[in-house]
């Protein structure tokens, strides 16, 4: 479920902490013994590549796309951006290059078209988030921060205030009761698990690694069969309310 959470809920979880996850882990990178310039040129590099990126970024107020009357604007619009950004960087690709720049565009409008639909399906079924679950959530986003303070100059960084947040935490727990119980991922048949573990056990072997038995690792198996069978439902499931709804891009 984390990882739907990933494609179709992209709040301030996603982007602000995987920043200052991104900052931390170049202040680790640094070392003493680094020599200046090649410092200088470095953080050089990593601004230019921030001026790209906030190149991309549309106007706050700005409709980007319509969803079943459903206004979705610039704001909604650059966080997500934002989220796709650092995954592309991630796998090492530039996500300013011109080959990948549409791509990334295309996948911030997709998720913003799914997440828009899903959680409009969700209220139609009448699926609702209580006041305790909200607050449940939003007290374990705060753990994530050393104090109160931090907290609340990372939501300010983010451009979003906390009744915001709380909408977005509100959409994320209807989203996931939505998902359990109208998608379920159904079960993971003893064929699929032999299956998965062989390809596995090839891959391994190809690496000259140590490959671990069959039943150290099923219970892993058995849980990722379920999130990509449940991801491809719920794949198809958002291509189907894409055909019934009534979508307007606006960028």
């Amino acid at each position: 479920m984390k990882k739907l959470m990933l494609l179709f809920i992209t709040g301030l979880m996603i982007v602000v902490l995987a920043a200052c996850g991104g900052n931390e882990e170049g202040k680790e990178a640094k070392t003493d013994d680094q020599p200046k310039a090649a410092e200088a040129e470095q953080q050089k590099q990593m601004e230019e590549m921030e001026k790209k990126l906030e190149a991309q970024q549309v106007d706050e107020k700005e409709t980007v796309v319509v969803v079943n009357d459903k206004e979705i604007l610039g704001r909604d619009y650059n966080n997500v951006l934002s989220s796709i950004q650092m995954q592309m960087q991630q796998m090492g690709q530039d996500p300013t290059a011109k080959d990948v720049a549409k791509e990334v565009k295309n996948q911030t409008i997709d998720s913003l078209v799914g997440q828009t639909l899903l959680i409009q399906e969700a209220d139609k079924k009448g699926f609702k988030a209580s006041e305790e679950e909200v607050k449940k959530q939003l007290e374990e986003t705060k753990s994530q921060f050393k104090s109160e303070k931090e907290f609340e100059e990372a939501l300010k960084k983010s451009g979003i205030d906390l009744k915001t947040l709380e909408a977005q935490i509100a959409d994320g727990i209807k989203f996931n009761k939505y998902v359990e119980k109208e998608i379920p991922a159904g079960e993971i048949s003893e064929e699929e698990i032999n299956k998965a573990y062989d390809q596995y056990a090839e891959q391994g072997k190809k690496a000259e690694q140590e490959v671990p038995k069959l039943e150290e690792v099923k219970p892993d198996i058995e849980q990722s069969l379920q999130q990509q069978k449940q991801q491809e439902k719920l794949a198809q499931h958002v291509e189907e309310l894409k055909e019934k709804g009534k979508i307007d891009i606006k960028i």
